[in-house]
C-alpha cells in the first residue's frame, strides 16, 4: 500500500517515573515513523527523570522540567504545541506496542472523516510481563456513558483539529480527563477500531487505578452527572458490544471474558 505518512504527535507527561520512564520513551521512538513529533512535559520531577529525558533531547521536538497543575495541565502544554495531524498522550509508565504507528497510519488513510481511531492494549506488570489482552470495539458517545470507558489512550489517536472546536482536557479533574474528554470528543464524532493491539497499559502499586479507586468513582459520577444512561441502554450496549467481538472473530476472547466472569 502507498499513502503519505500523517504526522503524528505523541505527548507523555512525566512525574517521578524513572523506574519506567525511559522504556515509554523508547516504545515511541523506536517505532521508526518517518514523520513523528515526540514532546515530554516533566512537572518537575526531583528522581532524576530529567536526566532520562535530557538523554533522548535530539530526537525530542520539545520537552521541559517545570512544575505544573497536574497531569491534565501537562498533557494540554503538550497539546498546545503539537503540530501533527494526529495526536496522543502516552503516559510515562506505559508502552506503545512494536509497529502501532504504521498500523495507525495504515488505518487513517483508510477512515475518511473519522475523529478517533482507536486499538487493543495489553495490561502489563512492571516488568513489561503481559497480564492480560483487552479488545475493544468501535466507540460511540451513548456507549461511553453506559459503559465507562470502553476505549484507552494508551491505544487512541484523534485528529489535532479537534482541539479547535471542543478545547482541551478539563484540567479541573485528577481522575476521570479522559473519559471526560472521549465523551466530548464522541458526542458529534466518528471513530474507527481496528482489532490491533497497539498499546500496553502498565498496573503496577503507584498508579491512580491502584492507590485511588474512589476517586475515579467520585469524578466518573459528577462528569455523567444528568446524563446516567439507563438500565435497558447499558444491557444494549453490553449486547452491542458481545455482538461486535464475536463479528470481528474474538471467539476464544469472548469465551475467556464469559469464564472469569463465571469463577468470580
Amino acid at each position: 500500500m502507498s499513502f503519505a505518512f500523517p504526522r503524528i504527535s505523541i505527548i507523555t507527561p512525566s512525574f517521578n517515573q524513572i523506574q519506567f520512564l525511559e522504556r515509554t520513551i523508547d516504545s515511541v521512538l523506536s517505532q521508526g515513523y518517518p514523520d513523528l513529533e515526540y514532546i515530554i512535559i516533566d512537572g518537575g520531577s526531583t528522581d532524576g527523570s530529567a536526566d532520562i529525558i535530557r538523554k533522548y533531547s535530539d530526537d525530542l521536538a520539545f520537552w521541559v522540567s517545570e512544575p505544573d497543575r497536574g497531569q491534565a495541565h501537562a498533557i494540554n502544554k503538550g497539546l498546545r504545541r503539537a503540530t501533527g495531524e494526529w495526536v496522543a498522550w502516552q503516559n510515562s509508565d506505559d508502552l506503545f506496542c512494536p509497529g502501532a504507528f504504521r498500523n495507525f497510519s495504515e488505518a487513517a488513510a483508510q477512515c475518511g472523516e473519522a475523529a478517533l481511531i482507536i486499538g487493543n492494549m495489553n495490561l502489563i506488570d512492571k516488568d513489561d510481563r503481559l497480564i492480560r489482552d483487552i479488545k475493544y470495539v468501535t466507540p460511540t458517545y451513548d456507549a461511553l456513558r453506559a459503559e465507562g470507558m470502553v476505549l484507552t489512550n494508551q491505544a487512541a489517536f484523534w485528529r489535532r483539529s479537534v482541539h479547535d472546536r471542543l478545547g482541551f482536557l478539563d484540567e479541573e479533574l485528577a481522575y476521570g480527563f479522559d473519559y471526560e474528554w472521549f465523551l466530548r470528543l464522541l458526542r458529534d464524532n466518528k471513530a474507527v477500531h481496528v482489532n490491533q493491539t497497539w498499546g500496553g497499559l502498565r498496573l503496577h502499586e503507584a498508579t491512580k487505578t491502584h492507590n485511588s479507586p474512589t476517586g475515579f468513582d467520585e469524578e466518573y459520577r459528577k462528569i455523567l452527572a444528568g446524563r446516567e444512561a439507563s438500565t435497558a441502554a447499558r444491557r444494549y450496549h453490553q449486547l452491542r458490544r458481545l455482538f461486535l467481538m464475536l463479528m470481528q472473530g474474538n471467539f476464544n476472547y469472548v469465551l475467556r471474558g464469559i469464564g472469569r466472569r463465571l469463577t468470580c
